[in-house]
């Protein structure tokens, strides 16, 4: 290995224990932890969690300790420490951290993009030339020092609240230009865009977000978002690694899934409020999707809530 490589590699593992230690002041236990700096969430768990499914919303995610998945489709995302993941539509995935001990918890953090910030920088950050992109909504990378370094100034402003509302939108604008100008930038303007097939795929994932405990049809989304029918099929499942319909059912079942554990309601009543008109098909399908039957999925997030942190 290359003097110079070896001497970056140490910088970069320097970085990231100083990102590690400043994301473990701020978050004592386990779990999800908001921060004073908006859009920014910190994430712990000193233990491997059970495949958890979520909506993603357009976001970075930065693993700086421990290791997770995160499944889309039949696709598999795998993160390390130094890796990062990048959203760029709402996505319904299944996250769980797969290395995690209490001496050495798995620590990542969050930041949801700003469309106005995003946009206005992406007017002004040339796009990089390289080969075409599959426009699929989610990606991980590694993260290079410059990326690093933004991200710590950001991360050190929690100690440091005085200076935080002046200096903390700079160091955001920095991390975001630095995935603009990097391997990522043609897939981040994706979320400022209004025009082309990758722009109407968005809009037909929002109108199933605000739709989805509605029945549909394929030809009835396509006219809204004003593309043929075959044309939104290939290129909705390029985005997303979903059919439509494939989609819904995943917001559906989470929908189902949460009613019941944070409502407290029934299986019953669940299936129908998120759409379904057959109990028996959503408890078919829910066993196909989650493992096991509502009724015994539920009790067992119950007896074990450290299991269920959603990475």
């Amino acid at each position: 290995m290359p003097l110079s490589h070896a001497r970056a590699m140490v910088r970069l593992m320097e970085i990231l224990n100083e990102i590690s230690a400043v994301i473990g002041r701020h978050v004592s236990k386990d779990g999800f932890q908001a921060t004073p700096i908006e859009r920014m969430t910190l994430v712990r768990s000193s233990t491997v969690t059970m495949p958890m499914p979520n909506v993603y919303r357009p976001q970075l995610c930065l693993v700086a300790q421990g290791h997770k998945e995160v499944t889309l489709g039949d696709r598999v995302f795998r993160y390390a420490p130094g890796r990062y993941g990048v959203v760029t539509y709402d996505l319904p995935a299944i996250g769980h951290v797969v290395e995690a001990t209490p001496d050495k918890p798995y620590l990542c953090l969050y930041l949801d993009f700003d469309p106005v910030m995003l946009g206005e920088l992406a007017l002004r950050v040339p796009l990089q030339q390289q080969a075409p992109i599959r426009p699929i909504g989610k990606t991980v990378s590694d993260a290079d020092a410059a990326l690093l370094d933004a991200t710590l100034r950001l991360l050190r402003l929690l100690d440091d609240p005085a200076a935080l509302p002046v200096l903390g939108p700079l160091a955001e604008q920095e991390m975001l230009y630095r995935l603009l100008a990097g391997p990522d930038g043609a897939r981040m303007r994706h979320i400022t865009s209004s025009q082309g097939r990758v722009a109407q795929v968005g809009r037909a994932i929002a109108w199933i977000g605000q739709n989805f405990r509605e029945r549909f049809s394929i030809e009835q989304l396509a006219a809204e978002v004003g593309m043929s029918p075959s044309s939104l099929h290939e290129h909705f499942r390029a985005v997303t690694a979903l059919t439509p319909l494939q989609f819904q059912k995943q917001l559906r079942l989470q929908d189902a899934r949460s009613l019941m554990l944070v409502q407290d309601i029934d299986v019953r009543t669940a299936a129908f409020r998120v759409g379904y008109e057959s109990p028996t098909q959503f408890s078919r399908e829910y066993r196909r999707h989650f493992g096991e039957p509502p009724g015994r999925d539920i009790a067992r997030l119950r007896a074990s809530p450290g299991l269920a942190v959603v990475a």
